[in-house]
C-alpha cells in the first residue's frame, strides 16, 4: 500500500469513527469504489481497519482518560451509588449485546452486506433521516447524570444495526440516545465512552488469530503510520464534534449522507 493511501484512509477513519457517518462503509467505499487501498487481500482489509480502529480507540483513551479513570476506580468501589460509578456499570450492560450479536453473527452479515453497495448507499440515506429526525423531535434534553440502565440497554441494542456498512456505531447509539432524551453533546459523550470496550473486544478477538500477526508483521509500517493518523485526526474531531454539538443540530450530516449514498449509486450503475 502507497504512503498517500494509508494517509488518506487514516484520515477517512479518524473523521467517520467519531462523525455520525459510518467509517466502515466510507473505508469500503474509498477502497472498492474509489480504488484507495485497493488490491488488499480479504485478511489484509480487515487486519488493517483493526489497526486503524486501534488509533481511533487510543484517541478515546487519550481525550477521556481522566473520565475513564473516574469511573472504572467509583465504579469499581462504590458501585452504582456514585455518579460516575454508575456510567461504568451501564456501559458494561450496554456492551452486551452488540458484542454477543457480533461474536455470532459478524462474519456471516460481513459476507452478505460488504460488497452490497447498493445497499451500503440505502442504509446511508435512510440512517441520515433517522439521526435527523431523531435529535428534532426529541421532546427532552437529559443530561448523562439522568441515564438509567435502561437507556443504557435500549443505546446498546442500537448497536446491533452498526454491524450493517452505512447505519453507522455512532450514528445509531447517538440517534437512541437523542430518541431518550439525552442532550446532544452528552448523547455523543455516552457514544464514545460505549465505542472503547466494543472497539477494544473487536481488536482483541481479531489479534487472538494467528494470522492476523503474520499481517501486521510483514507490513508493521504501514500499519503504524495508518494507527498514528487515525488517531490524531480522531483526537481533533472528538474535541471540534462537540463543541459544534453544543449549538448544532445533524442536518449537516444528513446532507452529506443523501450525497456520498449519490455518488455510491452512481458509481455502481456507472461501473
Amino acid at each position: 500500500m502507497k504512503i498517500f493511501e494509508i494517509i488518506i484512509l487514516g484520515f477517512i477513519q479518524g473523521i467517520a469513527e467519531f462523525l455520525p457517518i459510518s467509517s466502515s462503509a466510507h473505508l469500503i467505499i474509498f477502497r472498492d469504489l474509489f480504488g484507495i487501498g485497493s488490491g488488499m487481500s480479504s485478511n489484509m482489509e480487515l487486519t488493517f481497519d483493526i489497526a486503524l480502529h486501534l488509533g481511533t480507540l487510543l484517541a478515546i483513551g487519550v481525550y477521556f482518560f481522566h473520565d475513564f479513570i473516574d469511573m472504572i476506580c467509583n465504579g469499581l468501589t462504590k458501585g452504582v451509588h456514585d455518579q460516575k460509578g454508575k456510567i461504568f456499570w451501564f456501559l458494561i450492560a450496554a456492551t452486551i449485546p452488540a458484542a454477543i450479536v457480533g461474536v455470532l453473527a459478524e462474519d456471516k452479515i460481513e459476507a452478505i452486506v460488504r460488497k452490497n453497495y447498493i445497499g451500503i448507499a440505502f442504509a446511508l440515506a435512510i440512517m441520515g433521516v433517522i439521526i435527523y429526525c431523531a435529535d428534532k423531535y426529541s421532546k427532552r434534553d437529559k443530561s448523562i447524570r439522568d441515564l438509567r440502565l435502561k437507556d443504557a440497554l435500549v443505546i446498546g441494542f442500537s448497536q446491533i444495526f452498526a454491524l450493517i456498512p452505512g447505519f453507522s456505531r455512532s450514528g445509531t447509539t447517538i440517534a437512541t440516545g437523542r430518541l431518550l432524551g439525552i442532550n446532544r453533546e452528552d448523547a455523543a459523550k455516552f457514544s464514545f465512552y460505549l465505542s472503547a470496550p466494543v472497539v477494544s473486544g473487536a481488536a482483541l478477538l481479531q489479534l487472538l488469530k494467528s494470522s492476523t500477526w503474520s499481517i501486521i508483521v510483514s507490513n508493521l509500517s504501514s500499519f503504524l503510520l495508518g494507527i498514528f493518523i487515525s488517531f490524531i485526526i480522531g483526537l481533533i474531531c472528538i474535541k471540534y464534534l462537540l463543541k459544534y454539538l453544543h449549538q448544532h443540530n445533524f442536518q449537516i450530516f444528513m446532507i452529506y449522507r443523501f450525497l456520498i449514498a449519490i455518488i455510491v449509486i452512481i458509481c455502481v450503475i456507472g461501473g
